[in-house]
């Protein structure tokens, strides 16, 4: 059996995740991350660390390291990996269910 995401059932857990984007989870959100860090089309938007525990910046893994490199987004870095991570979680799961999550990472 293949889960897939339902976005009306499983729009529960945005705000455990957004609570919460390291560390232990529920395990519905476990369920909902694992669907989510797979990408049919093989493209995976990913976290890049550029200073460690200080910066990180987001890029974009092609389906096979022959399709060439890592396409890393320089516009935008994030102090706090929690934030990016929060980002990640954002556009896949846009990706997954076509619906945005216009929620900062914090309030």
């Amino acid at each position: 059996m293949v889960y897939k995401i339902d976005a009306e059932r499983d729009r529960q857990f945005i705000e455990e995740f957004r609570s919460q984007p390291i560390g232990h989870h529920s395990p519905g959100l476990q369920r909902v991350l694992n669907i989510l860090r797979h990408d049919p089309t093989g493209y995976q938007v990913i976290l890049i660390c550029k200073v460690p525990f200080a910066e990180w910046v987001l890029g974009t893994m092609p389906p096979s390291r022959l399709d060439g490199p890592i396409a890393i987004e320089e516009d935008r870095i994030f102090t706090s990996r929690e934030e990016a991570e929060w980002e990640v979680f954002r556009r896949r799961w846009r990706q997954h269910t076509g619906e945005d999550i216009n929620l900062p990472y914090r309030d």
